[in-house]
This record gives C-alpha cells, structure tokens and sequence, in this order.
C-alpha cells in the first residue's frame, strides 16, 4: 500500500525536476517564460543572495552551468520571483536583484558610447533605451545602488567596482530641466546624482 506522504515525496518540486524541466525547454534556444502558464507548485528553498550567489537548502550552488540554467527560466510577476518552466512554477527568495553585472566593455566615446554589460552567468547587455540604467539610494544613509536592466522584469545589481568604473566616464547634463551628473550608453543618458549634490 502506497503512503500519501511518499507521493507528496515525489511530487514535491525539486532543484532536480526544475532543471530537467528547464533543460529539455531550453534546447531550442532561450526559454520562452513569459509565455508559460503552468500551475503554482509551492516555494522552493532557493535563494539568490545580494551578491549573485544561488543556494538550495542552504548551501551554495556550486555548479556554473545549473545557475545558469535556473538563471534563464526566472521570471518576476508582480514583487515576487519564481522559476517557471512549461510544467510548474515555483516560488524563489532573491535577497535584492536576480542578476549581478559584474563587468562592462566600453566602445567609443561621447554621444556614440556604447556600455556593454556582462552579469555573473555571462548574460550580456548593452545600456540604452531597452535596458536602461537607474540608481536607487538608501534613504538612510544616502548609498547609491545601480542597476541595469537585463530583460523583462529583470535587473542586474552593478557591482561597485563597475559603478566605480561609471562614474569615471560620467558627464553632466540637463534632465527636464535641471543638470545630473550621469553617464551615456546607446544614445541614451542615464542621472546618477543630481549635479548641485556633487557641488555641494
């Protein structure tokens, strides 16, 4: 005779059913998420810490190519994250951003600078109109958190040596009227801080 807790057992989401789920969807190219609906199958014990490291039950995965494969079934609805791949959907705590932006390339100079970012899972974007750049600041005790956007929903936190590296390249210019101190990427400009601060 069969115990109902051993089907919960079975039939309980795991890191493993996850990423065989997700690696049989991603072989025809990137996971197409936002067009999955599956049923809600509860919250796994995974976790994305502030500095770009993923743990299951506690313990950091250690394993490159599973981040990333977990990486590319992420999806954001609403607040809350979840991996998702055709089969079922699964809830995930992320202690900030689901991504870090660990480096960026740099190509010309001026109104044709182009900034291109690469995140800890090798995820690359470039900073423009489609994946802007915004700088959060802690209301307390006024430090910058950068941030760019990687894909729908999805940002990446730029670590602080590459914002080190923006704020080497910044300039100042007028936004709606009053002058930031910011930084260009694919014709687009990007505040920082607002110049007076910088003055002040």
């Amino acid at each position: 005779m069969t115990n109902p807790k051993d089907d919960e057992i079975i039939t309980k989401p795991s890191a493993d059913s996850i990423a065989q789920s997700a690696t049989a969807a991603s072989k025809k190219g990137p996971p197409p998420v936002h067009l999955w609906n599956p049923p809600f199958c509860g919250d796994l014990d995974m976790r994305i810490a502030r500095d770009g490291t993923w743990f299951y039950l506690g313990t950091p995965i250690g394993r490159k190519p599973l981040v990333k494969l977990f990486s590319s079934i992420i999806r954001k609805d609403g607040d809350d994250y979840f991996l998702v791949t055709p089969v079922e959907k699964v809830g995930i705590t992320v202690d900030d951003a689901p991504f870090v932006a660990i480096d960026f390339d740099v190509e010309n100079q001026g109104p044709d600078q182009t900034l291109t970012f690469t995140t800890q899972v090798d995820d690359e974007m470039t900073a423009g109109p489609d994946n802007p750049i915004r700088v959060m600041r802690d209301d307390e005790t006024g430090e910058p958190s950068p941030y760019i956007l990687v894909r729908t929903n999805l940002e990446a936190l730029i670590d602080r040596k590459s914002f080190y590296r923006l704020v080497d390249l910044g300039e100042h210019a007028d936004v709606d009227g009053e002058q930031w101190f910011g930084v260009r990427s694919n014709g687009a400009f990007f505040p920082i801080i607002p110049s007076a601060e910088l003055d002040a």
